[in-house]
């Protein structure tokens, strides 16, 4: 897909609106990970760099049109202002998204600096797509500059209506984010797929706009589970999607879909665990992580991949004990990504867990979407591009 991308003859001594997702996960107010904002310093740094005055705009959790002192962006203008090495006079928080406060800090910043305002979605206009709110926000601007790949699915003020209203382009991030699932779309074969996670809604298209192209698609996760229920086999207390039932078992004839020969089980998340194969589940246990001998049967077809694409943990990973099979296909993939096999991850636990590897940096695209690098890659359609 073709994009136009920011260029300094669009940006000069303008004032841009980018549009940014800084949807960090937090703590106490703190920033428990700056993945998403460090990805986005490069668009700022030419912003600033080539004199534009930038208003940065962004969502943060899930208010629902409330305002409330949790979901403030505040501390994410304080971190930016250190980020980016700039004097806190050249950073303004206006604390709020439109009206006097804000209007008086744009007129007031210079070019070169910074208006950031407060949680889009403290205003319902957002969620709603709503024109006359895309219409006011756009007022504050010049130009428009997406850096929100990750909420391009989504039909929202902030990346879809607001482009009718100012000349619209992508930023350094954006594009790259393109250039990069591209690759998956039109890969070198064979392309193996690692599917986790849960729902099978959110992966289904994925499956039918890859699965000509995919030679394998490896199943984990809770979506591991409702393929194992729909096969037949007792999955115990497992987590699994009783929605998605039905489109696991029209899927089970697939060949190219491989699912887990054994498991990590436990009868409670801090139980004892225990290996069994998928055909002698309990009752009483949960499948908490994909067992030894599934990791040696994945890893021969990423061994042999030329392209993988992932999406979801294998695992309840983020315990100790069920760790290992997420960590242990992840760390192969990225040792197999640039050299032989390109490789692309996404998703925010994913992320977390190729992060457990150390190894992040030798895979070739961390994807900052989730939900939109499935959309993107199952064809959908994005209001946000």
């Amino acid at each position: 897909m073709k994009i136009k991308t920011i260029e300094t003859k669009q940006i000069k001594n303008k004032t841009v609106f980018l549009r940014v997702d800084f949807n960090v996960p937090m703590k106490n107010g703190s920033i428990k990970d700056e993945t998403k904002m460090t990805a986005a310093l490069p668009t700022l740094r030419f912003l600033l760099r080539y004199g534009a005055k930038v208003i940065v705009a962004t969502h943060l959790g899930d208010p629902k049109g409330k305002k409330t002192k949790e979901a403030s962006t505040a501390p994410l203008a304080k971190r930016l202002t250190k980020m980016l090495g700039i004097r806190s006079a050249k950073m303004r928080f206006s604390g709020e998204v439109l009206g006097k406060k804000t209007e008086k800090a744009i007129a007031e910043a210079k070019p070169g600096e910074i208006v950031f305002l407060e949680n889009l979605r403290f205003d319902k206009g957002e969620e709603n797509n709503d024109r006359v709110f895309a219409k006011r926000l756009a007022a504050l601007a010049d130009v428009y500059v997406n850096e929100a790949f990750s909420v391009c699915h989504r039909e929202h003020a902030s990346v879809n209506a607001i482009k009718k209203y100012l000349p619209s382009y992508a930023g350094f991030l954006l594009g790259k984010e393109i250039e990069m699932l591209d690759r998956v779309i039109k890969p070198i074969k064979p392309l193996v797929v690692v599917m986790g996670g849960s729902k099978i809604n959110t992966k289904i298209g994925l499956k039918k706009n890859l699965n000509k192209k995919a030679s394998k698609i490896l199943i984990g996760g809770g979506l591991a589970n409702t393929f194992l229920k729909a096969k037949g086999l007792e999955i115990g207390k497992s987590l699994f999607d009783k929605g998605g039932l039905n489109i696991a078992k029209s899927l089970l004839k697939n060949k190219k879909i491989i699912l887990p020969i054994d498991a990590v089980v436990s009868q409670s998340p801090n139980g004892r665990p225990e290996l069994k194969d998928v055909g002698d589940i309990s009752k009483k246990d949960y499948i908490f992580d994909i067992g030894p001998k599934t990791v040696r049967l994945y890893s021969k077809d990423i061994r042999e991949a030329k392209t993988i694409a992932w999406n979801g943990p294998l695992g309840m990973f983020e315990k100790p004990a069920f760790k290992h099979g997420t960590v242990a296909l992840a760390t192969l993939i990225a040792a197999r990504s640039r050299g032989k096999t390109f490789g692309v991850v996404g998703g925010g636990e994913t992320i977390e867990a190729i992060n457990m590897t150390k190894m992040q940096g030798y895979v070739d695209w961390v994807s900052t979407g989730g939900g939109a690098m499935l959309s993107y890659l199952g064809g959908e359609r994005m209001p946000g591009l």
